[in-house]
């Protein structure tokens, strides 16, 4: 049964990076650039959630609907004042803003709510469930994280595929001067991907810390990374891609924790990455592209 355990904690972590890496893999196959300011997101959510539970006296619900809103408003304003202004910039002065607006948030979240730790309240307060005569118990946070992860798998792969604003992205996606010819907002399509990543990333902070609840500045780096390794790892720009690789890697590190060790789960998870980008550079399910020069 301690296998089956490790392994449902696995899938369960790895559900939260798969949703982090959904915001990753949406901005980078549209906008084509890499947003590392993304886990300082989930923080804010994070301390959103908070505030509005713990200061505020809101229902976990209303907590969550609190912190969706302010990342989403939030990744529209880091997209219109960072990020646009350097839409023909090269990647690497595109880079080199992600990383300033990442050290801004937490620098930001430091002057505000001190480095202090903050224990994190659960916002699903439900019995675990137990399986094989109580020999098993599956978390409440576990199944509610697993099921929000599949639910928001679905969602937006009807959204990206269905919509009129899906079909834009992925116009986008391809080619972001003949989209425009076609009369597609650019840069409307791309506030719009913002916003939905950091939508997304606030969802990830609270189940991240319903989970693990220790609240800093810092809380959202280490998911943070590990999410973007995840997309990397399932093929950057795919959304099947994101959620299979977030979901392989939460396994990897939960057994790895289990069965090898707990301090050396983070090196055998960037191992595993390395090994398969060696084997498959474009990841899982990445396709690779061909350009003519």
């Amino acid at each position: 049964m301690s296998f089956l355990t490790s392994l449902i904690n696995g899938i369960s972590l790895g559900s939260v990076y798969a949703i982090i890496a959904l915001g990753y893999t949406m901005v980078y196959g549209i906008a084509k650039m890499l947003n590392f300011a993304h886990g300082d997101v989930i923080m804010v959510g994070a301390y959103m959630c908070f505030c509005a539970m713990n200061y505020w006296g809101l229902p976990p619900i209303v907590g969550i609907l609190v912190a969706i809103a302010v990342c989403t408003v939030l990744g529209i304003v880091i997209e219109k004042l960072a990020y646009k202004p350097l839409r023909q910039a090269s990647s690497l002065a595109v880079l080199i803003t992600a990383i300033g607006v990442s050290y801004f948030l937490q620098n930001a979240a430091l002057l505000i709510f001190s480095a202090n730790q903050k224990s994190f309240p659960s916002v699903v307060n439900l019995p675990n469930v137990t399986l094989f005569g109580g020999r098993l118990s599956v978390t409440a946070i576990a199944i509610a994280t697993v099921v929000t992860s599949a639910v928001i798998m679905v969602a937006l792969t009807l959204f990206v595929s269905k919509s009129k604003t899906g079909k834009a992205m992925r116009a986008v996606s391809e080619d972001k001067e003949a989209a425009q010819l076609m009369g597609i907002n650019v840069n409307g399509t791309i506030s719009v991907t913002f916003a939905i990543g950091s939508g997304l990333a606030a969802i990830a902070g609270v189940l991240y810390l319903s989970a693990y609840p220790n609240l800093v500045p810092t809380t959202g780096s280490m998911p943070g990374i590990k999410a973007f390794t995840a997309a990397v790892f399932g093929g950057i720009g795919s959304i099947p891609g994101a959620m299979l690789g977030g979901i392989l890697l939460g396994v990897i590190e939960i057994l790895g924790k289990a069965y090898i060790s707990s301090q050396l789960s983070d090196a055998i998870v960037f191992a595993v990455l390395i090994i398969v980008l060696l084997i498959k550079p474009t990841g899982l399910l990445g396709k690779k592209i061909s350009e003519k020069v």
